[in-house]
């Protein structure tokens, strides 16, 4: 991934953000042409603190025959939008495409049957909490052919993650007035992923919003 230092975000934010969003595209070579497939995943961690990705495809899946040969990657995007140079208050400027994404890379393992159990109910539980106050589902909902049926289907896998890579594309570079001026014409459009790049933009630099902050805080009665 090319990261200009400005927008590399250091290691425990990349994998934070790729944990946080759970869902990426897995990619592979088969020696002719690349193989990918999107898909849900979670993290773990190894006792020496090695990341470890683990997802699974369906059985027919031709990334199955990759899994114990070259490293995959695993991207992980976020929220994206377009700015338009007339956004700027300085002149000259050009457009530009604001985002979030990461890079995982390492080789991938096929998961042993008791293994591929722990993943299903590891994968789902990430995901059923966070519709909380919902009862979270759990495999154990499921007659026990039914589930045997559908983990036959399937295939587990684990990446052991060597390469940690970011780019928060978020405009740092920009000066203040600058940087303010596209973050509220962000927040301005309908579009949710331009409203998210908005907030987070805030977040990266919110000392440009300091004074908006006060003059708010003091029309408060």
């Amino acid at each position: 991934m090319y990261t200009p230092p400005v927008f590399k975000p250091d290691r425990a934010a990349s994998l934070e953000f790729a944990e946080t969003r759970g869902f990426g595209i897995a990619c592979a070579w088969d020696g002719a042409k690349p193989i990918a497939s999107a898909l849900p995943f979670y993290l773990t961690y190894a006792d020496d603190g090695t990341p470890r990705a683990l997802f699974h495809v369906a059985r027919h899946n031709p990334l199955v025959k990759l899994a114990g040969g070259a490293s995959w990657l695993l991207a992980v995007t976020g929220a994206d939008a377009y700015v338009s140079p007339d956004w700027y208050v300085s002149p000259d400027q050009v457009p530009t495409w604001l985002y979030q994404a990461v890079h995982l890379t390492g080789p991938v393992r096929v998961l042993s049957g008791e293994e591929l159990a722990a993943q299903i109910d590891a994968l789902s539980a990430k995901f059923e909490n966070r519709l909380q106050p919902k009862r979270p589902w759990t495999s154990g909902k499921m007659t026990a052919a039914r589930l045997e049926a559908m983990k036959k289907a399937i295939v587990g896998l684990e990446m052991v993650v060597e390469e940690v890579e970011g780019s928060f594309k978020l405009n740092q570079h920009k000066s203040e007035t600058d940087y303010a001026a596209v973050a509220g014409a962000l927040a301005a459009q309908p579009d949710a992923g331009a409203q998210q790049i908005a907030q987070l933009m805030r977040q990266a630099r919110p000392d440009v919003f300091a004074t908006e902050t006060n003059e708010l805080e003091r029309s408060v009665p």
